[in-house]
């Protein structure tokens, strides 16, 4: 399997492209603010060919660019329904501190396909088979994607449901510390230790290394989250 991505823009999301190996279809992981040259010159580099966006959920530093991505290869988004009218209001996901910092307008679209993504449902996307977990808590409509690679370890597109060392900030609209708990603990947790993880932000890790010494999750519960957006 082809994993490859870049930290974009202001917020540094990690986007991601996922593909079986190069030169052949892919999916794309989280377009997010100034993401649509670096993607490009991905794209080129590996000889790949994108047929839909995924989105870990509707936080504009996720989906910054989608419409254009998505619309420029003639391609859908997926998303979950509950993160959906961020979209095209993106005001709806932050604080009104930093609405304000906007000047209170954000404008974006959304692409012109649209799918939503079923809590437990099976894409099979660019020779890919990808699970969709529903993980609420950053935000209603977050989830996580995972799918194996051909030596059976499991790579998880974590959003930012879990970090490296830390969890999602829950501060925001739509934000619940108490779901966010239970999606790590029921989502993720039960996973293997070698599950492979890529976040939203910062480096990637494994599930065993986050269960061993992530200071959020000791105990299977964790004090009230600072991170993402």
């Amino acid at each position: 399997m082809l994993v490859a991505g870049f930290p974009a823009g202001a917020f540094q999301t990690n986007c991601y492209v996922l593909a079986r190996d190069a030169g052949e279809a892919c999916i794309v992981v989280d377009p997010g603010q100034d993401a649509v040259e670096p993607l490009e010159e991905l794209l080129a580099e590996h000889r790949l060919t994108p047929v839909a966006v995924l989105l870990t959920h509707g936080h504009f530093d996720h989906t910054f660019s989608v419409a254009p991505v998505c619309d420029g290869h003639d391609m859908p988004a997926w998303i979950h329904p509950d993160d959906r009218e961020m979209l095209a209001d993106p005001l709806k996901g932050i604080s009104a501190d930093s609405a304000a910092f906007f000047g209170g307008r954000l404008e974006l679209r959304e692409p012109r396909e649209v799918r939503h993504l079923d809590d437990g449902s099976t894409l099979s996307l660019a020779g890919l088979e990808l699970r969709v977990d529903h993980t609420p808590g950053h935000t209603p409509g977050s989830v996580v994607f995972s799918t194996p690679t051909e030596e059976g370890v499991e790579v998880v597109l974590a959003g930012d449901t879990l970090f490296a060392g830390s969890v999602g900030r829950t501060d925001l609209p739509g934000g619940s510390h108490e779901q966010l708990l239970a999606s790590i603990r029921d989502r993720l947790l039960t996973r293997d230790d070698s599950a492979f993880v890529l976040p939203g932000h910062g480096p990637t890790t494994t599930i065993g290394r986050e269960r061993a010494s992530n200071p959020f999750l000791q105990g299977l519960s964790a004090p009230a989250p600072r991170r993402g957006l």
